[in-house]
């Protein structure tokens, strides 16, 4: 039931350059250039589609006050092609006007167009009809995948050409990924796992766009393919480029890290971010994206297996677009001292010496006599005192300091010196009982009702086909007197409750396995109806032979007679409803359910799962407009 809902209005306390881009984008061993000029760029990822048109101006003029150059994101292909030949390129899925908006703030922008991206998005992005073609194998040498993905990278393509976006034709797109993070899976594959990353590595670099391709997380791209680096630490795990003529680049530090459902979220300190970055353009690095930047929200039923709706909020932007302190400050500190060393670090040679047991000094000195030097303590226990140059530092425990003139020190990872902030949130709407509520049931379908009938219990995906999280499973049998029993039911989806002759008889919830319902029921003498409704929360995102994954009831005992081969009845969908400072709504009382308001979802909640700490995951949802509330 409802008993307290609110919307909130939050705030947070406390709080470029642009570039010309008429030359194709190459590069060499040394990072990437336009127009022959060196390039150190800052990145931050910020997906079009996990905020709002309205939000995108401000988050991007944001993080070009951070020091960010480059938006990177991703193309959403189920977003665009839900279903096969129909495209979508309206609203948040508008991603020329997202472009157009980066290039206006004078920012590069880096294209991943997968297909396949992960991303804690459902089915990887990959749309569902993929799925019932004939013979397809999805990410291998397989024909039929080769055919479908062809045509849509072609098509993404041929739209930035024809809007003039690569940086060739003096747009801002500087760099393309094709495929991502396919290396995890390569080996399942066998040789063909090998022959399609050379297939796909040609398709891109085929297209001509005039920027580089890279692929991440790839140790084997082929050339000219650029290999980059995923993860928390490139600096001390990237094993670098695989070839001599390629820039070092990292294309995903994790600012924060997927929050599931029943999960704290995973903080990570601004002075670790810091060290990290620090220490991978100490060791020739000429690229970092932050992933994310500002993660947003998942909207919708966009969100992967398990996944909240709420992406990233941890980042330097928050999933309101607020500015969350000390991280954004002390980042756009970081990124002002290093850039204060671009001229050696870029056209100069480059040198280490030792400082001590674990001190170590890297110095980058140009022909003009210009130097910049990062002074390593990796001690995370203690601060360390070191000589260089005949000058005596003081390296706190596990930092850098940034020396852009191999004398004075600009910036240390570890002296965070800019404030905290806290967002508040001031209640504008209040729903409780005085609010006037209009309340629709579902009726609980019989086998008798239902036009989808089979004599097996059938895959949940394979039979919403990605249009619903619900599916019910109903079966009609005689007994012949009223008895109690034990109902069992094994499901491999994510949520299943159990109607016995139209009573609630209860629900059980898993994650990555098959999980158990087992309750006492009472049957009557004649016919009795079992009713099962399947619940997903999220398709799977990610792994090998992701076409083959499947969910839903797996098996349906009633004391020692098992109905997995008794005719069920199906019925697939749910009927969705039609129709400056951010607000969000507030579900905190709630249970588990999805929410649209004005007719759009905005995504699922769970707030009845709690973390270890006995909380729920998340409890407000963003959204903006004038206001029509509908729960389920």
């Amino acid at each position: 039931m409802l008993e307290f809902i609110t919307f909130i209005v939050l705030a947070t306390a406390g709080f470029g350059n642009s570039y010309g881009y008429s030359k194709p984008v190459t590069f060499d061993g040394r990072s990437l250039m336009i127009d022959g000029q060196h390039l150190l760029l800052f990145s931050g990822s910020i997906h079009y589609p996990r905020s709002t048109p309205q939000m995108w101006p401000s988050l991007i003029s944001k993080a070009k006050q951070g020091g960010i150059d480059v938006i990177q994101t991703y193309v959403f292909w189920n977003l665009h092609e839900p279903q096969q030949g129909q495209y979508d390129f309206s609203g948040s899925r508008d991603i020329v006007r997202f472009i157009r908006e980066v290039q206006a703030h004078g920012l590069y922008v880096c294209l991943r167009i997968g297909p396949f991206i992960e991303s804690e998005w459902t089915y990887g992005g990959l749309p569902f009809w993929l799925h019932d073609v004939p013979g397809i194998v999805f990410r291998s040498d397989n024909g039929p995948f080769k055919f479908h993905m062809q045509k849509w990278v072609r098509k993404v393509v041929n739209m930035m050409k024809s809007e003039k976006l690569y940086a060739s034709q003096e747009g801002p797109i500087i760099l393309s990924q094709i495929e991502n993070e396919y290396q995890r899976i390569e080996s399942a594959f066998n040789g063909k796992g090998s022959r399609y990353v050379q297939w796909a590595a040609g398709l891109a670099v085929g297209l001509q766009t005039g920027v580089p391709w890279i692929m991440c997380s790839q140790q084997d791209a082929p050339d000219p393919v650029i290999n980059t680096c995923n993860g928390f630490e490139c600096g001390v795990k990237f094993e670098g480029p695989n070839s001599p003529n390629k820039p070092s680049l990292w294309t995903e530090n994790w600012t924060s890290f997927v929050q599931r459902y029943g999960e704290e979220p995973f903080i990570r300190s601004a002075a670790d971010i810091a060290f990290h970055v620090a220490l991978f353009v100490a060791k020739n690095g000429t690229y970092v994206n932050y992933y994310m930047y500002h993660g947003g929200t998942n909207f919708g039923r966009t969100a992967a297996a398990n996944v909240i709706t709420s992406y990233y909020d941890q980042a330097p932007l928050d999933e309101y677009g607020l500015i969350r302190q000390p991280l954004w400050g002390h980042l756009k500190e970081l990124h002002a001292a290093i850039k204060l060393c671009k001229v050696p670090l870029l056209a100069g040679s480059y040198e280490t010496s030792s400082l001590g047991h674990l001190q170590i000094a890297y110095v980058f000195k140009g022909k003009s006599g210009k130097c910049a030097a990062f002074l390593v303590n990796n001690d995370n226990t203690s601060n360390a005192r070191v000589r260089f140059q005949n000058i005596s530092f003081e390296l706190p425990s596990m930092s850098i300091s940034i020396l852009p003139d191999c004398k004075n020190v600009a910036f240390n990872t570890a002296k965070v010196s800019t404030q905290y902030n806290t967002r508040s949130r001031t209640v504008k709407y209040k729903f409780d009982s005085m609010e006037r509520w209009e309340e629709f049931n579902e009726p609980i379908p019989i086998f008798s009702n239902t036009l989808l009938k089979a004599n097996a219990l059938l895959d949940h995906m394979s039979t919403t086909k990605d249009t619903s999280d619900y599916l019910w499973y109903t079966v009609s049998f005689q007994h012949e007197s009223d008895a109690e029993a034990e109902l069992s039911v094994v499901s491999n989806a994510h949520v299943v409750h159990a109607f016995v002759n139209g009573a609630y008889k209860g629900y059980a919830h898993g994650g990555k396995h098959n999980f158990a319902l087992e309750n006492p029921i009472e049957l009557k003498n004649g016919t009795n109806h079992i009713t099962l409704l399947s619940v997903m929360v999220g398709f799977p995102n990610s792994g090998a032979y992701l076409e083959r994954k499947t969910a839903g009831i797996r098996s349906v005992r009633i004391q020692n007679r098992y109905l997995n081969n008794y005719q069920w009845g199906y019925q697939t969908v749910f009927d969705a409803p039609g129709g400056n400072d951010p607000l969000a709504l507030n579900l905190g009382s709630m249970g588990k359910g999805e929410v649209w308001v004005n007719g759009k979802s905005i995504g699922r909640y769970w707030v009845s799962i709690h973390t270890p700490q006995q909380r729920p995951s998340q409890t407000c949802f963003l959204f903006s407009g004038t206001i029509y509330l509908d729960l389920f």
